[in-house]
C-alpha cells in the first residue's frame, strides 16, 4: 500500500555520499518512499523502500518459526536428531537470514545526528561491522550441528549445540521492531496491534517455559522423581506431542497461578526453576493486565465522557426545573458534539500553523461563501480573508440557533442541512421561510445592529459557519468597493423577500429604504463608531427596536422621532409611536427629514425630559426625539 504522501529523498549539496530526507518521522507512521524521487547510488537500497519492507516482513514470519523451534529442539532431541528432524527446515530458514546479512551491506541508513540518508557503501559496511548486530546475526545464522557433523563425521549427542541454537532467539528483535512500526502506523488499529503483541509475548513465555521444564525432566538422573515422571512411566518413549502437551499444560497452570496440584515440582532443580518462573510471571501478569486495562479504558474514555456530560445536563435541568424542550435541545447538542468530534473545525485545526488552517478553510467553505447573496460580486481576496475567520459548528434537528430578540453578534452561513425562520405572534409560533445551503441567517440583526427579528431553528442535522460582526467589519473596512457591493446585495435581497417576512419587520424596511436612498456603504456606516454611544436599555418605546449595552457592534446612531411636544405624550390616550431614522449630519437635515415623515415642518427639537436640543452630537442611540 502506497502512502499518499511519499517520502522525498534527494542528493545533498554538501557532499556526493549523502542524501537528504525531507522527514525522518514519516516512515514510522506508515509512509513509504516513492521510487520516482530516489536519487541513491546504484545498488543501494533505501531502508524505507516498499519492497525492502516486504522482505523484512517475510523474515518476521521466519523469526516466528525460529522462536518456536529453538526451545523445542533443545527439549526434544528426537526433533533435532531423529528421523523427523527439523534440520532441513532450519537450514532453509538460516539461508534466508544469511542472505539478509549480505543484503544489509547495501542498505542505506539514516544518520540520527544529521538526519541524512547515508548511501556510501564503505560507511554502511563500517557501521554494520562495528556494531554488535553483525556478530550476533552471524552467530544466530550458523548451523552449528551441520558444521560439527561435517568436521567430525557424526552427530552431536550432547546439549552444547542445543543451547547454541538458542542464539537464533536474537532474531526476535525484528518482531519487536515490526510491532513498534505497526503501532505508529495509522493504517492499522492500535488496539489490535497491541493486543496481538501481548498475546505473542504470552505464548512465547508459555512455550519456552514448557520446553525448559521438559528438558530438566528429560536430563534428570531419576526419571520417576520428576514432575512428568510421576504422571507417566517411560515418558521418554512416549509421543513427542503428548509430552509437549503435558509441558504446555503445566506451564500455563503455573503462569496463571491456578495450581491444580496434579503436576508439581519433585526435585530441587525443578523447584528452583519454578521459583524464578513464578517471579517472572508476577511481572508478566502485571504487564499484561496494565496494558489490557489501558487499552480498554482508552477505548471507553469517550463513552465515559458522554455519560458524564449527559448526567450533568440532566442534573442541571432537574435542579433548575427547565422545560422539557430545553432539556431535549441540550441533550441533542451534547450528543452531536461527541458524534462529530472528529469533524469539529476548531478542535482539529487549532494546533496547526495559520497557513495550513487558511488553506483548509478555503478548500472547505470558500465556494459556499461565494454563493451567498451577500458576497456575490465581492473580490476573492475578501472572501478568502472572511473564510479564514469563520468557525464551523454542527446543530442537531429542532435546535434554536438564533433566538428572536437576541442581541446580534454573529451571522451564520448554512453549509449543509436546512433551517427554518420562525416568529412568535399572538402567543404562538408562525413559520415564515426555509433556508437551504449557502443561505444566511442573522444578517438583518447584524447589519442594522437591532435585536434579531426571527428565531432561526435547525430543521435537520445542519452544519453552519459563523463570523462575528467585529471580525467582519475589520476585514471589510479596507475594501471600499466590496463594501458598496455588500450593501447593494443586502438591499436587493431585502426587497426580494416575501411579504409576510417584511410585514414582521416594518421598521427595518424604513432603514433599508433610507440606506438605499443615501447610498451608504459598509465602511461609511462604520465611521459613526465613535459617535454612537451604546443604548443602556432603560428607555423603551413600543414600535422601536430595543438593544443592549453589551452589543459591541457600531452602526449609525438611530433615533425615534415624534411629531409633537414631549408634554403632549402624557395627555395622549394609548402609547405613541414614532419613526425610526438614522441621525443626519445637521439640525436642518433632521427637521427636513421629520417634515417628510409627519407632513409638517417643525422648528424646535426636544428630548423626553423637555430639554431643547441645539447640537445633535450628544444624542444617544435609540433616543426619543420630539420635533414641533
Amino acid at each position: 500500500m502506497r502512502s499518499p504522501a511519499p517520502l522525498l529523498v534527494r542528493r545533498a549539496s554538501s557532499g556526493p555520499n549523502l542524501a537528504t530526507v525531507s522527514s525522518s518521522l514519516l516512515p514510522a507512521f506508515g509512509t513509504t518512499i516513492d521510487e520516482g524521487y530516489l536519487q541513491l547510488r546504484k545498488y543501494i537500497i533505501a531502508p524505507y523502500d516498499r519492497r525492502y519492507r516486504w522482505w523484512q516482513t517475510f523474515l518476521v514470519v521466519l523469526v516466528i518459526y525460529s522462536a518456536w523451534a529453538s526451545p523445542f529442539e533443545l527439549a526434544f532431541r528426537k526433533v533435532a536428531h531423529g528421523a523427523n528432524s527439523l534440520m532441513p527446515v532450519d537450514l532453509v530458514v538460516d539461508s534466508f537470514f544469511a542472505f539478509d546479512i549480505i543484503l544489509t551491506f547495501f542498505v542505506a541508513y539514516l544518520d540520527k545526528s544529521t538526519y541524512l540518508l547515508v548511501d556510501n557503501p564503505r560507511m554502511i559496511a563500517k557501521r554494520y561491522l562495528t556494531k554488535l548486530w553483525f556478530p550476533l546475526d552471524v552467530a544466530s545464522t550458523l548451523p552449528f550441528n551441520l558444521i560439527y557433523r561435517i568436521f567430525t563425521g557424526h552427530m552431536d549427542n550432547g546439549q552444547v549445540f542445543g543451547f547454541l541454537n538458542l542464539l537464533r532467539l536474537w532474531r526476535l528483535r525484528r518482531v519487536s521492531q515490526l510491532f513498534s512500526r505497526l503501532e505508529k502506523d495509522t493504517r492499522f488499529s492500535y488496539f489490535w496491534t497491541r493486543y496481538c503483541k501481548l498475546i505473542s509475548v504470552t505464548l512465547f513465555a508459555v512455550h519456552s517455559a514448557g520446553c525448559f521444564l521438559f528438558w530438566m525432566a528429560f536430563n534428570y538422573k531419576i526419571k520417576e522423581n520428576t514432575w512428568i515422571g510421576k504422571q507417566m512411566n517411560n515418558f521418554k518413549d512416549r509421543s513427542i506431542w503428548l509430552n509437549y502437551t503435558y509441558s504446555i499444560y503445566w506451564s500455563i497452570t503455573t503462569l496463571t497461578t491456578v495450581g491444580y496440584g496434579d503436576l508439581h515440582a519433585e526435585n530441587t532443580g525443578e523447584k528452583v526453576f519454578n521459583i524464578f518462573f513464578m517471579l517472572f510471571n508476577i511481572g508478566l501478569t502485571a504487564y499484561l493486565i496494565g496494558n489490557m486495562t489501558n487499552l480498554v479504558v482508552h477505548s471507553a474514555t469517550q463513552t465515559f465522557a458522554i455519560r458524564d456530560a449527559i448526567n450533568q445536563i440532566l442534573r442541571y435541568a432537574s435542579k433548575n426545573r427547565l422545560p422539557e424542550h430545553f432539556k431535549e435541545q441540550m441533550l441533542a447538542h451534547m450528543q452531536l458534539k461527541f458524534r462529530t468530534k472528529e469533524l469539529q473545525h476548531e478542535e482539529v485545526l487549532q494546533d496547526l500553523p495559520k497557513a495550513i488552517r487558511s488553506g483548509i478553510a478555503e478548500h472547505l467553505f470558500k465556494r459556499t461563501v461565494g454563493k451567498t447573496y451577500l458576497f456575490k460580486g465581492v473580490s476573492d481576496d475578501l472572501i478568502a480573508q472572511l473564510v479564514c475567520e469563520m468557525k464551523a459548528e454542527y446543530f442537531p434537528p429542532k435546535v434554536d440557533i438564533i433566538m428572536q430578540n437576541e442581541i446580534p453578534t454573529d451571522f451564520y452561513i448554512l453549509v449543509s442541512g436546512s433551517l427554518d425562520l420562525v416568529t412568535y405572534k399572538d402567543g404562538g409560533e408562525q413559520f415564515l421561510s426555509k433556508l437551504g445551503p449557502a443561505d444566511i441567517a442573522g444578517d438583518i440583526g447584524v447589519i442594522f445592529n437591532v435585536p434579531q427579528p426571527f428565531t432561526v431553528r435547525s430543521r435537520r442535522l445542519s452544519q453552519v459557519i459563523r463570523i462575528s460582526h467585529q471580525d467582519f467589519k475589520q476585514l471589510a473596512e479596507p475594501h471600499l468597493d466590496d463594501g458598496r457591493t455588500i450593501t447593494s446585495n443586502f438591499v436587493q435581497h431585502f426587497r426580494s423577500l416575501k411579504e409576510e417576512i417584511v410585514e414582521e419587520i416594518p421598521y427595518i424596511k424604513e432603514l433599508v429604504d433610507e440606506l438605499s436612498k443615501r447610498g451608504l456603504s459598509s465602511d461609511e456606516i462604520d465611521r459613526h463608531e465613535e459617535s454612537a454611544p451604546k443604548y443602556d436599555g432603560n428607555a423603551k418605546n413600543e414600535g422601536s427596536p430595543s438593544t443592549s449595552n453589551c452589543s459591541s457592534t457600531s452602526y449609525p446612531v438611530r433615533l425615534i422621532i415624534h411629531g409633537h411636544h414631549p408634554d403632549e405624550a402624557n395627555r395622549m390616550e394609548g402609547p405613541t409611536k414614532g419613526k425610526l431614522i438614522h441621525l443626519p449630519g445637521s439640525v436642518e437635515e433632521l427637521l427636513t427629514l421629520a417634515e417628510e415623515k409627519f407632513g409638517k415642518r417643525g422648528s424646535k427639537i426636544f428630548i423626553a425630559d423637555g430639554s431643547e436640543v441645539d447640537d445633535l452630537t450628544p444624542l444617544r442611540d435609540n433616543e426619543n426625539i420630539f420635533i414641533c
